[in-house]
């Protein structure tokens, strides 16, 4: 299980809190060639460089607000509290060019990545601008911000969005996988990437909230679709990575009194860029019931 759950600080590497399968990453996951992410928390007035290479990006805020400059061009990201509070501004930095990240009071920044060939322009996407989906129902209820999908953005490789699961509920359900290049599936290798908080506020790791000794956590599941064995039932927390490589994945579980956050980078090998999924078949009908039942009150987060 170890090469496929990646918990905070197993992933680090340099000023980088995550860094994996990126062109510069030196942490070498055997087979894994399509998707990367760097994640950093940044100090007031800090900054973090990624060089020219052959990789497509997008800048993601977590926390706090950010500057990006590619080629000379400025971008101001508005950002947001933390990864709860509804979308951020995000920023595509195209293909083959270098980003400069600097904040001016400190925040926390993930960069998906993947390797990538055509260009596409540079694109600053406002918050205001990203299609907030509320996708399921009933205690499977979750929140879909769609930035990085091929509806929303013109890319290479890629699709990038991230999730936002009430507490007590399940998400990436009903189990489903993408790990083939058939009719109605596409193949992509996907990274979870987890926040999580204690559901009425507060950080979600550590004692600095009013819920004392509280540690947020949620579940990842990730079982084998075929011959190739995987079997992963991780506990994750803020700052801690998933790597699907194929198989089935879900449920997502956020615990009760815990919301839970993941930012999902896909991309692979296929002719087409598109999300195209198979469920899995004992677990498929359970799409139906969503139709008699209410979206979860709770949602949107973020207003």
């Amino acid at each position: 299980m170890a090469e496929w759950v990646y918990p905070l600080g197993t992933a680090a590497e340099g000023e980088w809190d995550v860094s994996l399968g990126t062109s510069d990453s030196s942490l070498a996951v055997e087979g894994w060639e399509h998707t990367g992410l760097k994640v950093a928390t940044l100090a007031a007035g800090a900054a973090v460089e990624l060089s020219a290479a052959a990789e497509e990006r997008i800048v993601i805020p977590l926390s706090g607000a950010f500057t990006a400059s590619v080629n000379g061009s400025k971008y101001e990201l508005i950002g947001r509290a933390n990864v709860f509070s509804g979308p951020s501004d995000v920023l595509y930095s195209g293909t083959g060019n270098a980003v400069t990240i600097t904040t001016a009071d400190g925040g926390r920044v993930a960069i998906a990545t993947a390797p990538a060939k055509v260009e596409y322009p540079t694109r600053h996407i406002t918050a205001a601008e990203i299609p907030v989906e509320i996708r399921g129902a009933g205690n499977c209820s979750r929140q879909v911000h769609n930035f990085g999908t091929p509806a929303a953005l013109e890319a290479d490789r890629f699709i990038v969005c991230e999730v936002i699961t009430p507490a007590g509920n399940w998400s990436s359900y009903p189990p489903h996988k993408h790990d083939e290049e058939k009719d109605g599936e596409t193949r992509l290798e996907e990274i979870y990437y987890f926040e999580t908080q204690v559901a009425a506020g507060g950080s979600g790791r550590g004692s600095d909230h009013a819920y004392g000794s509280a540690d947020a956590f949620g579940y990842q599941r990730v079982y084998a679709s075929d011959e190739r064995p995987i079997n992963v039932t991780a506990e994750v927390r803020t700052g801690d990575v998933v790597l699907v490589p194929y198989g089935w994945h879900g449920p997502a579980m956020a615990a009760p009194g815990y919301d839970l956050y993941y930012l999902n980078v896909m991309a692979g090998p296929g002719r087409v860029r598109d999300w195209l999924i198979s469920d899995d078949p004992h677990h498929g009908w359970i799409r139906q019931t969503w139709e008699g039942q209410d979206v979860d009150p709770r949602l949107p987060f973020g207003g």
